[in-house]
C-alpha cells in the first residue's frame, strides 16, 4: 500500500460515525450488512448514512453489493489488512514482544498458517 491510499483510508476512519460504521461492518463480517440495517443500527439519517458509506467505499474500506431492493455493504478486508500491514510493517524496530498485543488481539481470525 502506498501512503496515498493509506492517508485516504486514515482519513475516511477519522470521523465518529465513519469508525462506528466500520466498525459495526467489521462485526458483521464477510456478509455485511444492508445499508437500512446499519441506519437504523445506529440512529443515523439514512442521508446521513449514504455520505458516510459514500466516503468509506470511496477510500476502499467498505464495498457494496446489490441483494434485491437492499444494498448490502461489506468491509473490505484486504484493504483492511493492507492498511495495518502498512501501519506496522517496520514495528518496534524489530522488538517483535512490542507488537506481540496486536497479534493476539487479532487472533480472532487465525490464518491458515496457525490452523495448521
Amino acid at each position: 500500500m502506498d501512503i496515498t491510499r493509506a492517508i485516504t483510508g486514515l482519513s475516511a476512519l477519522a470521523h465518529d460515525g465513519r469508525l462506528a460504521i466500520f466498525r459495526l461492518l467489521m462485526k458483521a463480517g464477510p456478509d455485511g450488512m444492508a445499508a437500512g440495517d446499519i441506519a437504523r443500527k445506529l440512529g443515523t439519517a439514512p442521508n446521513t448514512m449514504s455520505a458516510q458509506l459514500l466516503v468509506l467505499s470511496n477510500a476502499g474500506l467498505a464495498k457494496a453489493r446489490r441483494e434485491g431492493r437492499s444494498i448490502i455493504y461489506a468491509v473490505d478486508f484486504e484493504r483492511m489488512s493492507a492498511l495495518l500491514l502498512f501501519l506496522t510493517k517496520d514495528c518496534c524496530g524489530g522488538r517483535a514482544e512490542i507488537c506481540a498485543p496486536l497479534a493476539d488481539a487479532v487472533s480472532c481470525c487465525p490464518s491458515k498458517k496457525r490452523r495448521a
